[in-house]
């Protein structure tokens, strides 16, 4: 269902608990854990998250979280629909700076795992094909975010 990849940081059992915790919450919301789709999610450093967003998105500066699906929207819709993947489909990546998270959670004025767990949502439901950049999208997917949060009784402080 998901790896985890640690670039340039430490290991953290903290991490890897939130990350199983609300990947499988994703995946049970949208109706995907027999689906063999299966996600990579990279923590990293703020230098190199910036490294992939110029690359790969030609923005020269560090960001939160990052999103790379394999799929388009519809072509996914169509995919759980007929429950058609191949073994071991990857539904994409998602990269985190861990620094980065742990800034916003103080600037936020919340816990490190309501943060992190909402770069986790945000992250996979941009996979999934969501975006927030029309105000009906952006409203579709932070309801959809907020559900999987309140789920698991993950609340702002």
């Amino acid at each position: 269902m998901y790896e985890i990849i640690y670039q340039d940081i430490e290991e953290k059992r903290e991490y890897e608990e939130i990350v199983k915790k609300v990947i499988s919450q994703c995946f049970k919301e949208e109706k995907l854990e027999n689906s063999k789709l299966s996600i990579t999610i990279t923590l990293t450093t703020p230098e190199n998250i910036q490294k992939i967003n110029k690359e790969y998105r030609n923005i020269d500066k560090a960001t939160d979280v990052l999103s790379f699906p394999m799929f388009e929207k519809d072509e996914l819709s169509e995919k759980v629909e007929k429950k058609d993947f191949a073994y071991e489909d990857i539904l994409g990546d998602i990269v985190i700076s861990i620094e980065r998270v742990e800034q916003q959670a103080k600037e936020y004025e919340h816990s490190f795992e309501r943060e992190f767990s909402y770069m986790l949502v945000h992250g996979f439901y941009h996979l999934l094909g969501y975006d927030h950049i029309q105000e009906e999208d952006k409203i579709i997917m932070r309801t959809k975010e907020e559900k999987i949060l309140l789920e698991l009784k993950i609340k702002r402080d």
